[in-house]
């Protein structure tokens, strides 16, 4: 179906009800992982790490949605937590290697399992169906976005 077949007032509520659903998820995940002393942006790096152990900081940075000098100051704060330990990587000279600390492991699967409660809470009147649906039309809409294209 073509753009032409939407109003465009329908197209500008879209983007407005995505940013309205993005901000009330991310209030809710804000307010669980304050209580566990973690920001969004620390939970994605020490799962980012849990699932790419050694991934680069470029790399943590970008799946954060973060500069790479916002990222130096977060893997900064849980390395000094003990959450993570970087060492040097003995075959890039000057690249550090991340990993979970014991205590970083602990503190990511506690913030999952609470993230995925705030998300079953955020999807719990939508039928199955529906909600796959959605999933591959948003899907479908970032790639519509995409630069490369």
């Amino acid at each position: 179906m073509s753009s032409d077949n939407y109003s465009n007032q329908t197209m500008q509520n879209l983007g407005y009800i995505l940013k309205r659903a993005q901000q009330s998820l991310r209030t809710r995940v804000d307010t669980q992982l304050r209580a566990m002393e973690i920001t969004l942006p620390q939970y994605v790096v020490l799962s980012s790490v849990a699932m790419s152990p050694g991934i680069s900081n470029a790399d943590l940075a970008k799946a954060a949605f973060v500069t790479p000098q916002t990222m130096q100051g977060i893997l900064s704060t849980l390395e000094k937590r003990n959450l993570l330990a970087r060492s040097q990587d003995p075959e890039h000279g000057r690249r550090l290697m991340t990993q979970l600390t014991g205590d970083g492991q602990v503190a990511v699967k506690a913030a999952e399992i609470e993230i995925t409660k705030i998300e079953g809470i955020m999807v719990s009147s939508i039928s199955a169906h529906d909600l796959e649906q959605t999933t591959q039309t948003l899907l479908k809409c970032i790639e519509n976005l995409a630069i490369e294209k």
